[in-house]
């Protein structure tokens, strides 16, 4: 089972990820201003059921690539910190606008299952699950699958918590991005670049 300590610096790093303003993120903003709480709501839990389907294709996956195969784990794990690297220093140099862009209405369940489609294709999310969460798995401390459950049920939580309070504040939390994008991609860039180097630096070589 994974440590209380593993699970603490976990969920600090998993804290960092589902803060900073991504597409998911940006997706729930424009639904709640555009069409209203509700739909911010509907597209917050469409986007953390994305993630109930990356957690099980990582419990799935990952726990063969972690077990069997020292080289494809490594190489992933490369691979994650230069793509981390790559974001942190483009949203250092790039010139950001976080928008609120009008959408027109659509039902709830659309909102919902888009929601789920825009997580999916989530490139951050993606990376997390296969370079930076393997970080913290030990095969020498019990079943992998029921370690990544564990680890991809605490980022579920967290970010529950996150989308819906965008979701909730989306229209003063959007005037804030649009007139504050330069800070927000400048914090955006400092954490993508502490995550690359703690997934360099964090968890076994294998």
């Amino acid at each position: 089972m994974v440590s209380p300590s593993t699970l603490i610096v976990f969920a600090v790093a998993s804290l960092a990820l589902v803060l900073v303003p991504g597409p998911n993120h940006i997706y729930i903003i424009t639904r709640a201003v555009s069409q209203g709480r509700a739909a911010g709501v509907a597209s917050a839990f469409g986007v953390e059921v994305g993630t109930l389907v990356h957690i099980a294709a990582a419990a799935a996956g990952l726990s063969y690539v972690i077990a069997r195969s020292a080289t494809l784990f490594n190489v992933i794990k490369w691979a994650g910190v230069a793509y981390l690297v790559y974001l942190g220093v483009r949203a250092l140099t790039s010139r950001q606008e976080l928008t609120a862009r009008e959408a027109p209405p659509q039902p709830l369940r659309s909102v919902f299952l888009e929601g789920v489609v825009v997580n999916l294709l989530n490139p951050k999310v993606i990376l997390f699950f296969l370079a930076f969460l393997p970080q913290f798995v030990d095969p020498q401390a019990g079943a992998v699958p029921l370690q990544i459950a564990v680890l991809g049920g605490t980022l579920l939580l967290l970010g529950v918590l996150s989308d819906l309070a965008y979701a909730l504040t989306a229209d003063a939390l959007g005037r804030r991005l649009r007139t504050r994008s330069a800070l927000i991609g400048n914090l955006s860039g400092v954490v993508y670049l502490g995550l690359g180097l703690a997934t360099a630096l964090s968890g076994r070589s294998v």
